[in-house]
């Protein structure tokens, strides 16, 4: 993207900035829609009654930069939806654009939106996304398939995809239609506003530019004090305030007959929203649990067949269950099934043909099992990591309905992956070994890896002040019939404990295998005689009062 924008662009859009209690970054976010350049004709600044140093930050910025423009709450609204409201009555450029206070723009993205409205008439235009991990500064783009080349987007058929994006800050907005069709946030305390912003935008039928360039960068905190919405779901309201703001969208594009939308609105539900809460359920107590189901049930229960046969698997399949079963049970089986990657925990019901979720639920139907490819299938790899002799990695591939023992799996290659980096530092090969159950058949395959644990921490980059390595481990399977397939490893025992190794490089070696988030093996190692003696002490101690 050119960082100069052509002389027809200059002054063509308002970024609207809304802030609340966020002075440490939101000098940050509006530095950055200035250095947009003469593109953007003002930034304004919708202050929701911070009762931090906000207001004074803004204050700064208005007097130095004449194009910030301050815009006072007298009280806070509760939500984003309001401040944002009071950002497009304020604004006077053709287009509007949105910008939290701790995210920002990235160079040159104002001009190529406009550019591309303009170029095709378009009262919406719309870019990438990426979430930037924090502090790694790991990038990861948000709904990648939507935005790989250039498009303009007029029928419902060609809108219909961007359903998935519900995200109302990547993209500039004509005020002008804005006005005409009435289009405005939610007010007040309306948890997920964008959702129905961005269906309230659908519903007016505009055409829409895609570029593909990325042109919002959205800061993922994971260790804030104050997590945002997206991130804080830990409580059960969360998930009541998503639903409630997916059920508005539905009906707002169902009003405005837009019916292809509607039903593709509920099917994104199933393959994005509930793939998610459902894959934290591990992390949740019974009495969560139990809320999440009735909620879910509830919300599902007017969903169309045709609209949960569109989705993907595993979505479809974690949608027939839930309403299938009459209560809560196997919800940590779902949390699996749902995680990415996805895995399908036994007991296997039915046949490749016709496979069920269990004997008793033949309803929660997981068809399609027979017709996926194997790169496709939830398939498990269990993994137990050995730390003596220098490391040694056991790990069990598991046949699923046959389609394993069909392939013939007959070679594995290991991929060692320090967090964060986008290649392997260390690859492994095995050949397999067939595992048969009591009748003969083959039901697994297994190998035995030696890691070098020495080795794998010379070829890492230390982290953070105790200079811990992070490890995340994949196994790329090949089968006698040329397909393949990639997954993480599943550690069963999530209690694997910590070892301090002798080395002769590093002195020692502290190495504790654990299991990830989505229940992925992952390795941390801290070299150096520094950190594995702290945990020796450490261990001393806890042994010495549970001696008392």
């Amino acid at each position: 993207m050119s960082s100069v924008p052509p002389p027809e662009t200059a002054g063509r859009l308002s970024v609207v900035v809304i802030a609340y209690n966020d002075e440490n970054l939101v000098g940050e976010a509006i530095r950055s829609a200035l250095d947009q350049g003469p593109v953007v004709a003002e930034v304004v600044a919708v202050d929701d009654f911070s009762s931090d140093g906000t207001a004074a930050v803004l204050d700064e910025l208005a007097a130095r930069h004449p194009r910030v423009r301050v815009v006072r709450r007298t009280e806070n609204s509760g939500g984003c939806g309001t401040p944002r409201n009071d950002g497009i009555h304020a604004a006077t450029a053709p287009y509007v654009m949105f910008l939290d206070s701790d995210d920002i723009l990235p160079a040159g993205a104002a001009e190529a939106l406009v550019a591309a409205a303009e170029r095709h008439r378009a009262p919406v235009a719309v870019g990438v996304c990426v979430r930037r991990e924090l502090p790694e500064g790991r990038d990861v783009r948000w709904q990648p398939a939507l935005y790989r080349e250039p498009a303009v987007l007029e029928t419902p058929d060609e809108l219909r995809p961007l359903v998935h994006d519900t995200l109302c800050v990547n993209k500039i907005y004509d005020r002008a239609f804005l006005a005409e069709h009435g289009i405005r946030f939610p007010d007040g305390r309306f948890v997920y506003e964008d959702f129905l912003f961005t269906a309230r935008v659908y519903a007016a039928a505009p055409r829409v530019a895609v570029i593909p360039d990325t042109v919002y960068v959205w800061h993922v905190r994971r260790a804030a004090a104050q997590l945002s919405i997206s991130l804080d779901r830990g409580g059960v309201s969360n998930w009541e305030s998503r639903i409630a703001a997916h059920r508005a969208a539905v009906e707002t594009l169902a009003e405005a007959g837009r019916a292809e939308l509607a039903a593709a609105c509920r099917t994104k539900f199933l393959e994005h929203d509930l793939r998610m809460y459902a894959r934290d359920l591990r992390l949740r107590d019974a009495e969560h649990r139990a809320a999440w189901w009735e909620l879910t049930r509830a919300h599902l229960s007017g969903f169309a067949d045709e609209e949960i046969a569109a989705a993907a698997a595993p979505a479809r399949w974690a949608a027939r269950f839930l309403l299938a079963a009459k209560e809560p049970r196997d919800l940590l089986r779902l949390s699996r099934l749902t995680a990415n990657p996805g895995r399908l925990l036994p007991p296997y019901a039915g046949g490749r043909t016709d496979a069920v979720w269990a004997e008793d639920l033949p309803e929660a139907r997981l068809d399609g099992m027979d017709e996926l490819p194997l790169d496709g299938l939830p398939l498990v790899v269990d993994a137990v990591l050995r730390t003596g002799g220098g490391g040694e990695l056991r790990f069990t591939v598991r046949d699923l309905y046959g389609r394993l023992a069909e392939a013939g799996p007959v070679r594995a290659e290991l991929a060692f992956l320090p967090r964060g980096d986008a290649e392997p530092a260390r690859t492994e090969k095995a050949e397999l070994s067939a595992v048969t159950g009591a009748d003969g058949t083959v039901e697994a395959w297994t190998a035995r890896v030696p890691v070098g644990l020495t080795g794998l921490a010379g070829s890492g980059r230390r982290r953070g002040r105790e200079g811990v390595q992070l490890w995340d481990v994949s196994v790329t399977v090949t089968c006698a019939d040329g397909e393949s397939f990639t997954t993480s490893l599943r550690a069963p025992d999530a209690s694997q404990r910590r070892s301090v190794l002798p080395s002769s490089r590093y002195g020692v070696l502290l190495v504790q295998p654990y299991t990830t988030a989505n229940g992925s093996l992952a390795v941390r190692i801290a070299p150096g005689a520094r950190d594995g003696f702290r945990a020796v002490r450490a261990r001393l101690r806890r042994l010495a009062r549970s001696s008392q």
